[in-house]
């Protein structure tokens, strides 16, 4: 259903997932299976050093309502329900929390040939309302996201982006943190054959007069193999490398180095994801 220019959160989307998808310093374990009646569900489990975090998510899709209810170790109950296109380019997503009553949130997506709008209220007596909006087309789009809480009468946040778009390069434009993060990254498709690209993400915040600079790559060993590094000006150098070991089923190890302090011991992070 998704055309045109997308939503505000497409914006420099690219280069994100370039640069930091995938990379991890957990030991992450997925485990997704189908019942008969098509409900999948899907147990993950984290250790984070000395802590294991778990949760159960359970997908039901009865024709354009998709339900998703997930409960995690700390006996929360999430759901979020989806419904595609009860019009034509509109979606619904309705979700809330137990035990958590502040929670509920309805969510209405708007996709269309030179328009991407999102706007979500909160379902309480003084809500927070979202607003984002993208013009243009697939090629050059502008947008902005912003949140108003409607119990102090002030803009919590506040966002404007730009992106370019071509065959093989996108590059994006955007200011963040109500005026004070500036984030410019860029996208660039080598070899779409061997899934070949570089990226990089440049973001200046005003308020600390700092900058950081991260530049990285990925390229496919084989159908089935992907590697992927990033360094930054910090000198934090990751890699990455992911195997498609069956259909939908990856095995992925990452490694972090602190390059200015390479007596301090590397961190590295393994995930499996399991899918029938």
């Amino acid at each position: 259903m998704v055309k045109g220019p997308g939503l505000y959160s497409d914006i420099g989307k690219k280069a994100r997932d370039l640069l930091y998808k995938d990379y991890q310093s957990d030991h992450k374990f997925t485990l997704t299976t189908y019942t008969s009646n098509g409900v999948a569900i899907t147990t993950s489990g984290t250790k984070k050093g000395d802590l294991l975090l778990a949760d159960i998510n359970t997908q039901l899709k009865n024709r354009n309502v998709t339900t998703d209810i997930k409960v995690d170790t700390n006996s929360k109950l999430f759901t979020t329900v989806t419904v595609d296109e009860p019009a034509p380019g509109l979606k619904t997503i309705f979700s809330f929390v137990v035990p958590d009553q502040k929670s509920g949130k309805v969510e209405l997506q708007y996709f269309h040939d030179h328009a991407g709008i999102s706007t979500s209220i909160g379902l309480t007596a003084n809500p927070i309302v979202k607003f984002s909006g993208v013009l243009g087309s697939s090629a050059v789009a502008l947008g902005t996201d912003v949140a108003f809480d409607t119990a102090t009468g002030n803009f919590t946040m506040y966002n404007a982006g730009l992106s370019y778009s071509n065959a093989d390069l996108i590059a994006s434009l955007n200011l963040n943190d109500k005026g004070d993060t500036l984030v410019a990254s860029y996208f660039h498709s080598v070899s779409p054959l061997t899934s070949t690209a570089v990226g990089a993400e440049l973001s200046h915040s005003f308020s600390n007069n700092e900058s950081t600079l991260t530049i990285g790559t990925q390229h496919a060993l084989d159908p089935l193999t992907l590697v992927k590094a990033r360094l930054n000006n910090y000198g934090k150098a990751s890699a990455l490398i992911q195997h498609q070991w069956r259909p939908k089923s990856f095995f992925t190890i990452s490694g972090e180095v602190d390059t200015r302090a390479i007596e301090k011991s590397a961190k590295v992070g393994l995930s499996l994801a399991l899918k029938p």
